[in-house]
């Protein structure tokens, strides 16, 4: 019998690690993160004047999130959140990424850091299989064409679209004409120049495009027998809305619904390849959730009160939707969790739990871990409480003017107020969820209390240019170099 030396057993120890993480014994995970749509847009969310059949289906199958927030209601900073298990607000992205001037002017970053802690790098560095499909904007806009890559942040591939840095799918669109016809158009085409290659696709179209490449890295995973982890993040309900021809509408509010619903449909070829396999389907958790509220007359944000950019729960309060039958009890499987509330950064702790990886010991998450949560074995909160900050340039935003700066959800109570503790606005959301009913002055220890802790929560969080103590701070610094 053949004797190995002691350095060559080493060597094949080392191999024996490098190895990827066996398919069948970590979960498949799939986060669909659709881009301003409002709480109430599903219909298994109560819209009744679209039908999303495909996304129902995996809440039939799955639990229904009632109270599950993101953690920004806009953009970027929404995504962050979701995808550091952070509050943006620490990596200085507090509003939508805009050209560096603006950028500059609002106190915030031009690019998400590529060292912050990234739920994609930690699967990844367990040996998942990770891919980016959609929205990114979190670096890679307008002028910004120096942001880092996409797949620096811990993904194998991606495909992104005009916010983004690397391959894409850019729109094209079709107006249908009154006096017959089509009017045929591009839209963002100096993003190319923020990465190739780039396909041109029908706006109406492009989640398809996002969810084909999603389904080819299955296969792809599935060839090489290692689980995957799967950004799907749409954009096409976010205005301007171009739905197909044949669905074309008069009203916003009707271009959206057509959108939503084609949205719907197009997703569905994601979802089927994953259900019509059992080995996939025993094994995969899918999350479908918005990244913001709607905007005013498109989306609906149900029967909560404010929109995207608000931090009323129109603005913060999400659809959440998980699936996964191998992970889901079948006594669990089509209920309504009404009761846990927890939000976008609570999803990374939760779902490395739930993958079976840890990350690295240095990290810290503002979210919790919530596994049980999520796959219905629980229904356990979050325990600290949640906060929130407006963007910087919303504090006015379209007809709403002087918003709240700051908010705070503990509880069952949810208090807003400005930076300088002023103007409390306090709500009991068990029995008055579409936040009508000022109870400030009724509850004036309680109101202290609160203000006290979303004043000392926004202190530790890098200001921006919302804060007039920034700006204060900012001009005296410029006055100080032009003596």
């Amino acid at each position: 019998m053949r004797v190995i030396p002691v350095k060559h057993l080493f060597f094949l120890f080392l191999i024996f690690l490098a190895q990827p993480l066996s398919a069948t014994e970590h979960p498949n995970i799939v986060l669909v993160f659709i881009d301003d749509m409002g709480w109430g847009d599903f219909s298994c969310f109560g819209n009744t004047k679209a039908s999303t059949p495909h996304i129902d289906s995996l809440a039939k199958e799955g639990i229904r999130f009632e109270q599950f927030y993101v953690n920004s209601p806009i953009c970027s900073p929404s995504r962050v959140a979701i995808s550091t298990g952070q509050y943006p607000h620490r990596h200085r992205i507090s509003s939508y990424l805009a050209s560096r001037k603006k950028n500059q002017t609002r106190g915030i970053a031009n690019w998400l850091d590529p060292t912050a802690p990234m739920l994609a790098r930690f699967l990844k560095q367990a040996g998942y299989a990770t891919a980016h499909c959609g929205k990114w904007h979190m670096g890679g806009q307008r002028d910004v064409n120096d942001a880092p890559a996409i797949t620096t942040y811990g993904f194998d591939v991606s495909l992104t679209n005009f916010e983004g840095m690397g391959a894409k799918l850019l729109p094209l669109t079709e107006v249908p004409l009154k006096t017959g016809g089509v009017k045929k158009g591009r839209i963002w085409q100096d993003a190319t120049r923020l990465g190739e290659p780039v396909e041109w696709m029908l706006r109406s179209m492009i989640t398809g495009g996002f969810a084909d490449k999603a389904v080819a890295f299955i296969d792809q995973s599935q060839m090489n027998q290692r689980p995957f982890y799967i950004n799907v993040w749409p954009d096409d309900v976010h205005t301007p809305l171009f739905p197909s021809v044949g669905n074309w509408a008069d009203s916003q509010r009707g271009l959206y619904l057509s959108v939503l619903e084609e949205m719907d449909q197009q997703l569905s070829r994601l979802f089927d390849r994953i259900r019509k396999d059992d080995l996939l389907r025993n094994n995969t958790l899918i999350l479908v959730c918005s990244d913001n509220g709607p905007e005013k007359n498109a989306g609906s944000a149900g029967p909560f009160r404010g929109l995207k950019a608000t931090l009323f729960e129109g603005g913060i309060r999400s659809p959440l939707i998980v699936w996964g039958p191998g992970f889901i009890a079948p006594p669990q499987r089509g209920t309504i969790n009404k009761t846990s509330v927890f939000a976008a950064i609570d999803l990374v702790p939760s779902l490395l739990d739930l993958a079976g990886v840890s990350a690295p010991k240095a990290v810290h998450f503002d979210g919790e871990d919530l596994a049980k949560t999520l796959i219905g074995k629980s229904h356990q909160s979050r325990s600290a409480p949640l906060f929130f900050r407006r963007p910087p340039d919303r504090k006015e935003f379209r007809h709403l003017k002087n918003l709240p700066d700051l908010a705070v959800r503990e509880g069952k109570w949810k208090l807003l107020c400005d930076y300088d503790g002023k103007r409390p606005q306090l709500y009991d959301l068990q029995t008055d969820p579409g936040e009508a009913i000022n109870l400030a002055g009724q509850n004036p220890e309680l109101t202290r209390r609160l203000i006290k802790e979303i004043l000392a929560w926004n202190a530790t969080m890098p200001a921006d240019a919302g804060n007039p103590n920034f700006k204060l701070t900012h001009k005296n610094a410029e006055q100080k170099q032009t003596k």
